[in-house]
């Protein structure tokens, strides 16, 4: 079974200028602890409605709240754990073998990811019952 503590916070450097705004950088290797393959993101969500609603079999994801907020339920098939993601200098490493769901996006809200693979179907788990059966206790 996978530790949901294996999933954590991974503080960004922010650099902090008050007369020409922020800036956050991610470097592989060196702020993200794998190397990046595909970056996406997640905008113009509907009230209500969520994204995710799968696992990867492999494949590690850092999740970053570039503009609002929104909460991640973390599911290893026996336990949850729900991270609410609110700073633009923090993410949330996501490793393989977790269920996650992205809810409550706020209005404006952006999430972007950060992958360490190229896109791949068949790395995903998309049906709860296969996931429970390979991954819960």
């Amino acid at each position: 079974m996978t530790n949901l503590n294996d999933c954590k916070i991974i503080t960004l450097k922010k650099i902090a200028d008050k007369t020409r705004g922020n800036l956050t950088v991610a470097e592989q290797a060196i702020d993200v602890p794998f190397e990046i393959k595909r970056a996406y993101w997640i905008y113009d969500v509907p009230g209500g409605e969520s994204r995710g609603g799968h696992a990867h079999k492999s494949l590690r994801q850092l999740l970053i709240p570039v503009s609002g907020s929104f909460k991640v339920v973390l599911d290893n098939g026996a336990e949850k754990k729900e991270v609410l993601l609110n700073h633009p200098w923090e993410g949330l490493l996501i490793v393989p073998g977790i269920w996650r769901t992205l809810e409550d996006f706020s209005s404006g809200s952006v999430c972007m990811c950060l992958a360490s693979d190229h896109y791949d179907e068949s790395e995903y788990i998309r049906d709860y019952g296969e996931f429970k059966a390979i991954y819960g206790k």
